[in-house]
């Protein structure tokens, strides 16, 4: 990558396509192009093409996707779906018929077959059933994924794919009907010390384990890639550390400072039993992510109330 190459990030207002904007600049690439889903529909074939045709980017991250918690890739299945396999197939085939250097196709940890051995090492894909809540989702990513393959193969390009682990930082959703554990949990524990609120709800029996990573260290490591790496295998990107969602609980509960009680909500699924990465071919490579989860936590929680306080 030069500092003058044009480079399209798709999906920069979300949390991960915005960490990578704010990556790039800060290493003085400055010529990114961005669209909002108002001026470019992704699902829309015709003007993808035509804004590639026009822009002619040299770099593209697909950060771009419908995305939602365990409870939203349930109910919106046929969207989570179409809507994923749609914006993925533009892109990428826009990108090889324009000449794009080098794309960057970025997935999640739900592609892996829910019994997948633990540590998930990459070649754990499409070797199980997946989880069922979030199964569409997961088909479509996994799509994504042989497509960036594919063309690489047929064709030669230079794409190549990521998998992040859970994800946490600025510009989160934290809206409880369609966010993650972690955003929902904080949302949850600040609106129940606001209100002095007895107790907290949370989903599930608090066992499964989780690994989080910070949305900057994410945007690390898709950097690090794009200057580095240019293989056809997909490449996991995480801590390598997990915890149980209890002890997060825990945690977020101590940081807000919310003193009242936690109760289970048993009745509610439990998701994926475990979901850790197996991040050795990363460091393998040289990269290790920085931000500590207690660190992050504390400042994303700072900036939530900060916010909070703000809407008054």
């Amino acid at each position: 990558m030069e500092k003058t190459d044009k480079i399209y990030v798709a999906g920069h207002r979300g949390m991960v396509g915005s960490a990578i904007v704010r990556r790039l600049q800060k290493d003085g690439y400055n010529n990114i192009i961005t669209r909002t889903s108002k001026e470019l529909d992704l699902k829309d074939q015709a003007a993808v093409n035509a804004f590639f045709a026009q822009e002619k980017p040299d770099v593209v991250v697909l950060a771009a996707a419908k995305v939602g918690g365990i409870h939203a890739n349930n109910v919106y299945r046929a969207q989570f779906l179409y809507e994923n396999l749609m914006i993925e197939s533009n892109v990428i085939h826009a990108a090889y018929e324009s000449g794009v250097k080098k794309l960057l196709f970025l997935g999640s940890s739900c592609i892996y077959p829910k019994m997948a051995p633990q540590p998930l090492k990459e070649e754990s894909l499409l070797t199980g059933p997946l989880e069922q809540t979030n199964e569409p989702y997961a088909i479509a990513k996994i799509a994504g994924i042989k497509l960036a393959e594919s063309y690489r193969r047929q064709y030669g390009c230079n794409f190549i794919s990521a998998m992040p682990t859970n994800l946490y930082g600025p510009n989160d959703n934290y809206d409880l009907n369609n966010s993650h554990v972690l955003p929902a949990l904080i949302r949850k524990f600040h609106t129940a010390k606001v209100t002095n609120a007895p107790s907290v709800e949370v989903w599930g029996t608090g066992s499964p384990m989780r690994e989080f990573l910070h949305v900057d260290d994410l945007a690390d490591a898709c950097y690090f890639l794009l200057k580095n790496y240019d293989e056809e295998m997909f490449v996991n990107i995480g801590t390598g550390e997990d915890l149980t969602i209890k002890a997060l609980a825990e945690m977020i509960k101590e940081i807000v400072g919310y003193t009242g009680e936690l109760k289970w909500n048993t009745d509610k699924p439990d998701g994926t039993p475990r979901k850790l990465m197996d991040v050795s071919r990363l460091h393998n490579m040289g990269w290790k992510h920085r931000i500590g989860l207690r660190e992050g936590i504390t400042a994303v929680y700072a900036e939530f109330a900060k916010s909070e306080l703000a809407k008054g």
